[in-house]
C-alpha cells in the first residue's frame, strides 16, 4: 500500500503566498544588514536575494528552502576579499568589489563542478560539532561588531575591527555611548521580542517599517541617530568580474572556504527539514543548485547565498508546502524594489544592528554546544573551532575549523559498506546475502550491516543508504540494523540514528538495532531512552533481533508483540 505524504496532498495557495510574504518581510531587512557585513553598497545582497530566490525557486529539491545571503557567508567572502586586496570596500571599492564577485563566481562554479563529480557527501567531511563551534563563534563575531550602531560609537580609526578591540573600546569609553541611538535600539529590541510571538507576523519587516516612518517623520539625525542613507537603485547586468590570472588563481586557492561553508550551512538546513517532514532530498542536486545560485548572483554583481537557517525554517513554519512561497518572496521584494527604495535611506542605524542581532540570535544559543558537550564527545573539535574565529578571525577560523575536520577524518576515515544479510540454512547466523548461497532473506524485514565505525565521516552516508534501501522494498515493518563494527559513536552518529528512526517511523517502518556494544548502548540508553535507546529495541544478536520482529506487529512505526 502506498504510504502518502505531505508532498501528495493538495497544496493550499493561500497558505505559500502567506509563508512568501512572511519570508519576503524577513529577506529585506537582512539583504540590507548583510551587505553592511559584506562591506558593499545594498544593491549587492538585493540582487543576491532576487537571483536565490528564483534560481532555487525553479530548480531546487527542497520545499522549504530559502536561498539568499546569509551572514555567515557575507562575512566569510568579506574577510576573503579583504585578504586578496588588502583592503575594504569603502577604501578600494572597485578593486574589493571585482574580488568579492570573482570569489562569489568561482565559489558557485567549484559547487557545480563538485555535483557534476556525485560529491554530495562533501558536507560530511566538516563534522557537526566543528560547524555549530563554528557558527557559534561567528555569531558572536558579528554581533560584536553591530554594538557600534547599537550604541551610536564613533570609532575612532586606530581601533581595530576584531571582537576583542571593539569590546575592550566599547567598555572603556561609556561617555561616548549615544542617549537616543541607545534608546531607539533599545525600542526595535523590545518590538521584535513581542513580534516573536505571532509567527505568521514578519516582525523584522514592521519593525523596520516602523523605524523607516520615525526617520522621515521625526528627523531623527538631529538628535544624532545616524542613517542608512541614499540606496542606489538595483540595476541588473550581467558582467564578468575583470582579473589578471594571477588574480584568479589566489581567488580559487581562497575560494574553497566559502564553498564548504555555503554547501555545509545549506544542506544542514535543508536536510534537517526534509527528515522532520518526511521527505527525500538529493545531495548532488543540491549542490548543483546552490551553485548554479551563486553564478548567477556573481554575473548580476550579487553576494555569495545559502539556504541560512532562520529563512529556511521561518519559511517552514509560516505554512510554506511547495517551492511557490519562494517565488512569492521574488515577486513581493521586486515590487518593493520598484516603488519603496528610496525610503530605505531613512532607517535608523541601531534599528538595523538590533536586526541583525535578532536574525542571528538562534546562533547564540549555547544549547547544541552543551548537548555535544554532555555526550562527552568531540569536546576539542567544537571548543577549536568557536576558538579559532574569535581569535584568528572569520578566514583563518573558517580554514582552521576544516583542518580540524580534516583531521579527524583522517583518524577515523573509511569507506562505509552496506551488506544487506539474511538467514543461513538451519542456524541462527546471518550472513551477506549477496555472498552465501544458502542465505535467505527474512520477509517484512530488512537487515542491513554497515562494514565500517559509525562516526561523522561515515554516519550520514550509511543513513542516507538504509534510507534508499528502505523505500525501495514494500511491506517492510522493520529495519534491523547491526552496530557491530562500532565500538563507540560520536555525537553525529548519535543524531544521524535518531534522524533515521524518525525518517522510518514517519514511513511506517520501525527501526532495531542488534550487535549493540555496551558503550554504545549506554549511551543511547541515557540519552534518548524513550525513543532509539529503548531496552526492547537493543538487542544482543541478529536472532534474537529478527524473533522478536516476527512476532510483533507494526503500528505507527514501532513493534508491538
Amino acid at each position: 500500500m502506498a504510504i502518502s505524504t505531505p508532498l501528495d496532498e493538495p497544496v493550499p495557495r493561500w497558505r505559500d503566498v502567506g509563508a512568501g510574504l512572511c519570508v519576503a518581510g524577513i529577506l529585506l531587512p537582512e539583504a540590507v544588514a548583510y551587505a553592511g557585513l559584506a562591506h558593499l553598497p545594498v544593491p549587492h545582497a538585493l540582487a543576491a536575494t532576487l537571483a536565490g530566490l528564483l534560481i532555487y525557486a525553479l530548480c531546487g529539491g527542497s520545499r522549504f528552502a530559502i536561498v539568499a545571503p546569509t551572514s555567515s557567508t557575507a562575512t566569510l567572502a568579506a574577510a576573503t576579499a579583504i585578504s586578496l586586496t588588502g583592503t575594504l570596500g569603502s577604501a578600494e571599492p572597485a578593486a574589493y568589489t571585482q574580488a568579492f564577485m570573482a570569489l562569489v563566481l568561482l565559489c558557485g562554479a567549484i559547487l557545480m563542478l563538485l555535483a557534476l563529480a556525485r560529491q554530495g557527501q562533501l558536507s560530511s567531511y566538516i563534522s557537526r560539532p566543528v560547524l555549530k563551534g563554528f557558527a557559534f563563534g561567528l555569531a558572536v563575531t558579528i554581533v560584536i561588531k553591530q554594538l557600534p550602531d547599537a550604541l551610536g560609537l564613533e570609532l575612532p580609526a586606530s581601533v581595530d575591527a576584531d571582537p576583542a578591540s571593539l569590546l575592550i573600546f566599547a567598555a572603556t569609553h561609556l561617555r561616548l555611548w549615544h542617549g537616543p541611538s541607545i534608546a531607539m535600539a533599545l525600542v526595535a529590541a523590545a518590538l521584535l521580542i513581542a513580534l516573536k510571538r505571532l509567527p505568521q507576523v514578519p516582525g523584522a519587516m514592521a519593525v523596520i517599517v516602523l523605524a523607516i516612518s520615525a526617520g522621515y517623520g521625526l528627523q531623527l539625525q538631529t538628535l544624532g541617530i545616524r542613517e542608512v542613507g541614499v540606496v542606489d537603485p538595483v540595476a541588473l547586468h550581467v558582467g564578468l568580474p575583470q582579473l589578471s590570472y594571477q588574480d584568479w588563481m589566489r581567488t580559487a586557492e581562497l575560494a574553497f572556504g566559502l564553498v564548504m561553508l555555503v554547501f555545509a550551512e545549506s544542506w544542514g538546513s535543508i536536510r534537517s527539514l526534509a527528515l522532520s517532514h518526511g521527505d527525500s532530498v538529493n545531495a548532488n542536486r543540491e549542490l548543483l543548485v546552490l551553485g548554479a545560485c551563486n553564478v548567477g548572483s556573481a554575473l548580476l554583481q550579487g553576494m555569495a547565498v545559502g539556504a541560512g537557517f532562520s529563512a529556511t525554517s521561518a519559511n517552514a513554519a509560516a505554512g510554506a508546502l511547495s517551492r511557490k512561497s519562494g517565488l512569492v518572496a521574488f515577486v513581493m521584494i521586486s515590487l518593493v524594489l520598484l516603488l519603496a527604495l528610496p525610503a530605505l535611506q531613512y532607517l535608523p542605524r541601531p534599528v538595523l544592528a538590533v536586526a541583525v542581532i535578532s536574525a542571528l540570535w538562534h546562533a547564540l544559543s549555547p544549547k547544541p554546544l552543551l548537548a555535544v558537550w554532555r555526550l562527552n564527545r568531540d569536546r576539542l573539535l567544537i571548543v577549536g573551532a568557536a576558538l579559532a574565529v574569535l581569535v584568528f578571525g572569520v578566514l583563518h577560523g573558517m580554514l582552521g575549523a576544516i583542518g580540524l575536520s580534516l583531521m579527524a577524518a583522517l583518524q577515523r576515515f573509511s569507506q562505509p559498506v552496506l551488506h544487506e544479510l539474511g538467514a543461513l540454512a538451519a542456524t541462527r547466523n546471518y550472513v551477506d546475502v549477496n555472498t552465501q548461497k544458502d542465505a535467505a532473506a527474512v520477509a517484512d524485514l530488512l537487515i542491513l550491516r554497515p562494514e565500517v565505525p559509525l562516526f561523522f565521516g561515515s554516519a550520514e552516508r550509511v543513513v542516507a543508504e538504509v534510507m534508499a534501501r528502505a523505500r525501495s522494498k514494500s511491506g517492510l515493518k522493520a529495519v534491523v540494523l547491526s552496530l557491530e563494527e562500532s565500538a563507540d559513536i560520536d555525537s553525529t552518529a548519535f543524531e544521524c540514528l535518531q534522524e533515521l528512526d524518525q525518517a522510518l517511523a514517519h514511513i511506517g517502518i520501525a527501526l532495531l538495532l542488534v550487535r549493540v556494544k555496551t558503550t554504545v548502548r549506554d549511551l543511547l540508553g541515557r540519552w534518548d531512552p524513550e525513543r532509539v535507546g529503548r531496552a526492547d529495541r537493543m538487542f544482543w544478536s541478529v536472532a534474537d533481533g529478527v524473533e522478536f520482529a516476527s512476532n510483533c506487529t507494526p503500528s505507527a512505526g514501532v513493534l508491538r508483540p
